[in-house]
């Protein structure tokens, strides 16, 4: 079942995904931080702000490999890594679903569009990344009141459009050296 799911992916491709989900798992740590600094004194919780960053790796893959599922395995791959590796900090096995999900809802929003290299996507994609990602999280764990919820997820928003837009800017400069697999 596993090679027919992955049959659609070249070594390239998957060796992207890699790249993508690893890069990921090693950014969230530094970013985290930073983005507490921002949202500590605003009672929102940091991965509002630093998952649109994060969460940027899911929209950079999809854009750069341009095939169905490639951020879902994005964040499998993260999911296994954070599980395996034991860093799943305070969510425990639950960060396996709340890495997961982000990724499932990216690649349903890419269906609605023919290249997720362009920019509406990305920045489309970056938003709903981060704001699943945000949404659950604070189903799960947090559980804001109504208006801190409001505010995290424009927040999440925000800083997942960003994501997003960098995310393209990243996958227009490999377009322009044409740097990718085609």
């Amino acid at each position: 079942m596993l090679k027919r799911l992955l049959a659609g992916f070249s070594v390239y491709h998957l060796i992207i995904i890699a790249l993508m989900a690893g890069l990921g798992v090693a950014t969230k740590p530094i970013i985290v931080p930073l983005a507490h600094m921002i949202t500590g004194p605003l009672y929102i919780p940091g991965g509002v702000i630093a998952g649109g960053f994060y969460m940027m790796w899911l929209i950079l893959g999809a854009g750069l490999v341009k095939k169905r599922g490639t951020a879902t395995l994005i964040s499998t791959v993260q999911a296994i890594m954070m599980v395996s590796l034991g860093i799943y900090g305070t969510h425990g096995l639950v960060s396996f679903f709340t890495y997961i999900i982000p990724g499932l809802v990216v690649d349903t929003l890419l269906l609605f569009f023919k290249d997720p290299a362009k920019l509406a996507p990305c920045f489309l994609g970056g938003i709903v990344a981060n704001l699943s990602g945000t949404f659950l999280v604070n189903i799960v764990f947090f559980r804001l009141p109504l208006i801190p919820l409001i505010l995290a997820l424009s927040s999440s928003s925000l800083s997942g459009g960003l994501g997003g837009i960098i995310a393209f800017n990243i996958i227009k400069q490999f377009s322009k050296f044409d740097l990718l697999e085609t």
